[in-house]
């Protein structure tokens, strides 16, 4: 558990890093821990490191650690595919939702928003690279779907959200980032208040940050390589 603290100490060394070389300050980019697959006693340990915000792609899983840790102060993201039969769960558990990509969704989540619990703070996922096996709104149909979102009760839209298409191209990457920024400008230009860039994880977030990332999504450097053989049996 100790390597979770070492990790998180140079994932945040590399956020400030990043930041400086594109003259932002490393306070304005935020770091969601990404903890799915891996069990409470990891979330706890980053945690002890100074770490609050964490995501999780699974339910049940979810639910699960955040019984484990309820002696803690935690901020928990829901950053995965949404099933509508899920919509409930994550409405009463969650505090923010990076991967709205369909109005029935918002709707079922803002309809199950307790009264007492401060806006869902949520995110549209796009789908910057059309991929059949990813979720997202098409780039063309987010505006309508942000202005959608901003009009239901319970919600709080933030920003956008993406995973672009695997590359090793570095150039590549800065492209579909570079994309979803102004697609996010565009929005703001129609007269809706964003603040969130959900992108960047282990791989990239230095290029994510390059591109305007306010919010970067990392797992792999931080608690280390998932098993297919656990994440198949958590999906």
């Amino acid at each position: 558990m100790d390597t979770i603290g070492a990790n998180l100490q140079a994932v945040r060394t590399r956020i400030a890093r990043a930041a400086v070389g594109c003259g932002r300050a490393a306070a304005d980019i935020k770091l969601v821990a990404v903890s799915k697959t891996f069990g409470a006693e990891a979330v706890r340990a980053a945690h002890a490191a100074g770490q609050r915000a964490f995501g999780e792609n699974y339910v049940q899983e979810a639910l699960a650690k955040m019984a484990a840790l309820a002696d803690l102060s935690l901020e928990w993201h829901f950053i995965g595919p949404i099933q509508s039969n899920k919509t409930r769960l994550i409405a009463e558990h969650f505090d923010w939702v990076h991967s709205i990509d369909r109005l029935k969704i918002a709707e079922r989540l803002a309809a199950a928003r307790p009264a007492g619990r401060a806006p869902l703070q949520v995110c549209i996922e796009v789908n910057l690279g059309g991929e059949t096996t990813k979720g997202g709104v098409a780039p063309k149909e987010a505006l309508a779907l942000a202005r959608a979102v901003c009009d239901l009760p319970g919600l709080k839209l933030r920003g956008l959200m993406a995973i672009p298409p695997a590359s090793d191209d570095t150039t590549q990457r800065h492209h579909y980032f570079a994309q979803l920024r102004k697609l996010q400008e565009n929005i703001m230009a129609g007269g809706i208040p964003l603040d969130t860039l959900s992108i960047g994880m282990s791989g990239d977030f230095e290029v994510a940050i390059a591109e305007g990332a306010t919010l970067v999504r990392v797992g792999t450097a931080i608690f280390g390589t998932r098993t297919d053989s656990k994440i198949k049996e958590l999906a």
